[in-house]
């Protein structure tokens, strides 16, 4: 076999190490938080202990010593709390998520090619010292292990680990230093077989062979960017589909007709199935969440519990890495600044555990994701006295906020309530950020909060990124898309209607003052003598406004484009797209409209 055959198949076998392995971690860090809390829930132990067991042979057979030493140290103390020996306490359990740490650290530096420093030997020592107590008892026993003369598949694999030494692979020290081979006729002292044999037994019936194991794997893993080309051509299948459907009413031919709406049948479903292809639940980043809030509240002496609810709600899996960051965010303030100390809750009448829910759900073309947690609350007052003060609202602009517009000045760059700094926050910056990366997602942000009672975020993103539905409008001979998800209805009226109420333009909808924008004025074109006039009521967070335009061409699904170089960076404009008839159509930002036209005063 060639050398090149070789190196190519050694890369293919590491990167799919690299993808199995980070799913594993991410994985244990949610079942390490579930075991911490049920200590005795055997199945989850178990669970655990196959984890840290696979990764560590991926690591042995690819040659990673470091890797292998924390999860056979890991191994250990989980063994000698599956004996019944030694149970798991406040230290294993700190070791065993410090280790997680590290082994994420090993794979981005595998990931990034340099090389593996050595596993911190404090760690492998105190993981070790809290499963050698078992060592005694183990050799001192002369009967079988609690539990009968039968062991599972992990007992077996941890007693051949046992019989081969402490390594796992050749070469390879105890403590993961280079030597000797760790292969030896006898266990070391340092770690004892975690399963003793079984006495001696009568033979026990076959076991029936797991159905499972017979069934093939019925999924199959794609390069990503194979998805990305198959999404691309279906988007160019959708233009064509949609300029057959403007051109077929002026061909007025029966057969054309069934033509287009058989091709118009087929692309739809077409382009369901492909976008469904890209679809990952959003449990494969909320897995994550329990491991960071449990490390989150130690850091900060409270007691938290997680919630998770619709991990199985499926997404666009672009979307799903793009809401990793936000969702670390508000997960880390919701512990930090909501949930209160356990002295403060008890105080208050309050549990002195705090409680945080994640949860997911699919509405309609959306996902919905929300945090909330039971804790302090955000005052209003407290908002706007504090945004104020450093300057970043005149104290006459902020005397005019409603409790729900003071509530979204936390989303301000360099916005922040804390006195001091600390690792967690007080820097001004993670709230912005979260509402810049919504945006960018085409979403959205809101906040709901009551003083003492808690906090809501709510995140709200499409489905996929790659096809968005559209309302059309036009203005001036120029076709101009929304997105329909910000789109509360459209209405018509006459421009001698609208009033002026504090300098802003205004209409009165249902007795509710809303602002109006014109989209001639915010564009610099010249406005119409026409007496009536179109305005679309649009959603920025919780604040409502009109855009008036001079008419609505309709809905339809337009494939984003990235902006031509020239308008990249300016405000109001989201991306561009072909419609229809062949031109081509500006995506509107509705959040920028409503930050530079109604608020600044355009």
């Amino acid at each position: 076999m060639n050398a090149a055959f070789e190196d190519d198949t050694g890369n293919d076998i590491c990167a799919d190490f690299l993808i199995e392995a980070r799913e594993i971690l991410d994985q244990l860090g949610e079942q390490m938080v579930a075991l911490e809390r049920s200590p005795a829930d055997r199945e989850c132990l178990n669970a655990v202990f196959r984890g840290f067991h696979t990764i560590k042979g991926g690591a042995g057979f690819l040659d990673f010593p470091p890797m292998v030493a924390i999860c056979h140290a890991v191994e250990d103390r989980l063994n000698a709390a599956r004996s019944g020996e030694v149970p798991l306490d406040a230290e294993a359990f700190d070791g065993a998520q410090q280790s997680l740490d590290l082994l994420v650290d090993l794979l981005d530096c595998v990931a990034a090619g340099e090389v593996l420093m050595p596993a911190p030997q404090g760690l492998l020592d105190a993981l070790r010292a809290g499963a050698s107590a078992t060592a005694t008892a183990q050799a001192d026993a002369s009967g079988p292990a609690a539990g009968g003369d039968d062991i599972d598949d992990l007992d077996f694999e941890a007693l051949l680990d046992s019989l081969h030494g402490n390594g796992g692979i050749p070469g390879i020290q105890a403590d993961g230093a280079p030597g000797t081979s760790a292969v030896s006729d006898s266990p070391t002292a340092g770690s004892p077989p975690a399963v003793p044999l079984p006495a001696p037994a009568a033979p026990a019936a076959p076991r029936k062979p797991a159905a499972a194991a017979h069934q093939e794997d019925p999924t199959v893993r794609v390069d990503v960017r194979r998805l990305d080309a198959m999404v691309n051509l279906v988007g160019e299948l959708v233009l064509a589909r949609n300029r057959l459907k403007t051109i077929r009413p002026r061909l007025r031919d029966d057969e054309l007709d069934r033509a287009v709406t058989t091709l118009d049948a087929a692309t739809s479903r077409l382009q369901s199935a492909v976008m469904m292809a890209r679809m990952q639940p959003v449990g494969r980043v909320f897995s994550r969440f329990p491991k960071l809030a449990r490390d989150v509240a130690r850091q900060l002496q409270k007691k938290v519990e997680l919630e998770v609810i619709g991990a199985e709600t499926e997404l666009d899996r672009n979307l799903v890495e793009a809401l990793s960051d936000p969702l670390v965010h508000l997960v880390r303030n919701a512990i930090d600044h909501g949930i209160e100390s356990p002295d403060d809750r008890l105080a208050a009448g309050k549990p002195a555990q705090g409680q945080v829910v994640l949860s997911a759900q699919q509405e309609g073309d959306h996902v919905a994701i929300e945090v909330r947690d039971d804790g302090a609350g955000i005052d209003p007052d407290r908002i706007r006295d504090s945004a104020v003060r450093k300057g970043l609202i005149e104290p006459e602009a902020a005397a005019r906020l409603t409790p729900d517009e003071c509530l979204q000045l936390v989303f301000m760059a360099g916005f922040s309530t804390r006195a001091e700094v600390s690792d967690l926050s007080g820097r001004g910056v993670g709230m912005d950020v979260v509402q810049s990366k919504i945006r960018e997602l085409s979403g959205e942000v809101q906040i709901q909060s009551e003083p003492g009672r808690g906090s809501r975020f709510q995140i709200r993103v499409p489905l996929t990124l790659a096809i968005l539905p559209t309302l059309l409008v036009e203005l001036a001979g120029d076709v101009y898309a929304l997105p329909l998800v910000r789109v509360v209805e459209v209405l018509s009226h006459e421009r001698g209607a609208a009033m002026q109420v504090d300098g802003q333009t205004v209409l009165d909808l249902r007795e509710q003052p809303v602002p109006l924008l014109s989209l001639r004025r915010w564009l610099g074109v010249p406005e119409t003598t026409l007496a009536d006039s179109t305005a679309v009521v649009l959603q920025s967070g919780e604040q409502r406004f009109c855009l008036s335009v001079d008419s609505v061409r309709g809905r339809e699904e337009v494939v984003i484009k990235a902006l031509p170089r020239t308008l990249r960076g300016l405000a109001g404009y989201a991306g561009a797209s072909l419609i229809g008839d062949g031109r081509m159509a500006l995506i509107l930002d509705v959040d920028a409209l409503y930050r530079t036209g109604v608020r600044g005063g355009r």
